[in-house]
């Protein structure tokens, strides 16, 4: 007898699994053909673009590379004037072709490489955006593309694979809410975005066989949705109880309805703030998704000075995991699936940083006393550990060798990376010499 059935209370019945509240870090890949031409305009993230100047400009100068195909259509567009000049009239199409001819140059045991240093617990590994080209082999082409839109490698098997040897989970991201070539080009606001969604019973069946087709083939444990579902969450409620009746520990995300998950009508495991969108809740499980720049897929103009630094990630993951939530960083790989130098070091420091003090992050929940602050005015965010110990992770660098935290739980002191215990006197603790400088310096108490 199936678990899960078709309605609204049924899946919420769903509880978090414990695995994916202990993650708290996860890889977000957006590899997709519009890495050939790798252009968006250098702006701030849609989110405060839209606060700041209307959903008009921030649509029409999004920094979201992986959109290029929509930003060629809006007229004026820095797209559209970037294509006129680089590319003439060149249709989209052949960047489709030319893109899934670079993938055999990808080398996915490389990726295994970076994604062990990241230690990272999860990735979520994009299947189809919102130009319709399928990355993994599909039975089900595009019926207004036909094979073309289709890999002939199975670059979402070969990644899931290579995330696996190495001891991390697997999501697939599926754009389920938009498809330009169903639905045509050129949305240039969130109204226009979400109305745009396709209603028709010929791309539900469509983009639910690629669902199942996915379900079958890799056995995800992230369902990851983007923009929407025909029908929205009624119409995405057969799909989610399959899913789960087959995965009964998969977890999906709010984006089949957005709307709904935020009204209480339709059901989601975690919600999915983005970049500066703000999109929390005190009573349900979040993860944030963002880029290491301002784009998620390849943006060749992308440097040092628009990637954030890894200070800046690691300050946000531990920020993240000490207000409840997971951190889903996302890399661009190039067309030929090179993941470019500069996102591959912020991932390698990330994971050194973790690899010392993951204690505090993997496996932790929310302290009851998430905040405090140094005496000289630096922020300290606490977790609580799987080992019921507290961790308190100073953000930033201390200017004396003697950290004084008031309020700090009582009990016995060790920073992570040093073995013996710290000197303490009241709530003030002595950094070994060589941590005093040290960034994000992480003390236990016992």
């Amino acid at each position: 007898m199936k678990e899960f059935i078709a309605t609204p209370e049924s899946l919420q019945k769903h509880s978090l699994p414990v695995w994916f509240e202990d993650a708290k870090f996860g890889i977000f890949i957006h590899w997709y053909p519009a890495s050939v031409p790798a252009f968006a305009p250098l702006t701030e993230d849609l989110f405060v673009q839209t606060q700041k100047y209307g959903e008009l400009t921030a649509f029409a100068e999004s920094p979201y590379a992986e959109w290029y195909l929509n930003s060629l259509a809006i007229k004026g567009s820095s797209v559209q004037k970037h294509h006129a000049r680089v590319h003439g009239n060149k249709p989209y199409d052949e960047f489709v072709t030319e893109f899934f001819h670079a993938t055999y140059q990808w080398q996915p045991n490389e990726w295994a490489t970076i994604l062990k240093q990241t230690c990272a617990k999860y990735i979520v590994m994009g299947t189809k955006h919102i130009d319709g080209a399928l990355m993994w082999p599909s039975s089900v082409d595009n019926p207004h593309k036909g094979p073309a839109y289709t890999s002939s490698r199975d670059l979402v098997g070969e990644a899931c694979d290579a995330a696996r040897s190495v001891g991390m989970r697997v999501g697939l991201y599926y754009c389920g809410g938009l498809d330009l070539t169903f639905q045509g080009l050129g949305f240039n606001g969130w109204l226009s975005m979400l109305s745009a969604v396709p209603q028709s019973s010929q791309y539900k069946e469509y983009a639910t066989a690629h669902y199942r087709e996915l379900i079958e083939r890799y056995s995800p444990d992230v369902l990851w949705n983007d923009v929407g579902w025909p029908g929205g969450g009624d119409g995405a409620a057969q799909l989610i109880a399959d899913f789960y009746n087959a995965r009964p520990d998969g977890v999906i995300n709010d984006r089949f309805d957005m709307i709904g998950v935020a009204l209480g009508s339709a059901h989601a495991d975690f919600i999915t703030p983005e970049y500066s969108s703000g999109l929390t809740a005190s009573d349900k499980k979040f993860e944030v998704c963002r880029g290491i720049g301002t784009s998620f897929g390849y943006n060749q103009l992308e440097d040092d000075s628009t990637y954030a630094t890894s200070e800046e990630l690691i300050e946000q993951l531990i920020n993240t995991v000490a207000d409840g939530g997971n951190l889903l960083l996302n890399i661009g790989p190039t067309a030929s699936g090179e993941i470019p130098t500069l996102q591959q070091q912020r991932l390698r420091d990330i994971g050194n940083w973790l690899a010392t003090n993951g204690n505090a992050i993997f496996g932790s929940r929310p302290h009851h006393t998430p905040t405090l602050r140094t005496d000289d005015g630096l922020v300290v965010r606490c977790t609580m550990g799987a080992d019921q110990c507290t961790y308190a992770i100073v953000l930033g660098q201390s200017s004396s060798s003697v950290i004084t935290i008031k309020e700090l739980p009582r009990g016995n002191v060790h920073v992570l990376g040093y073995a013996p215990e710290l000197e303490r006197r009241g709530d003030s603790i002595t950094l070994p010499a060589h941590m005093m400088h040290a960034s994000f310096p992480v003390l236990r108490v016992e």
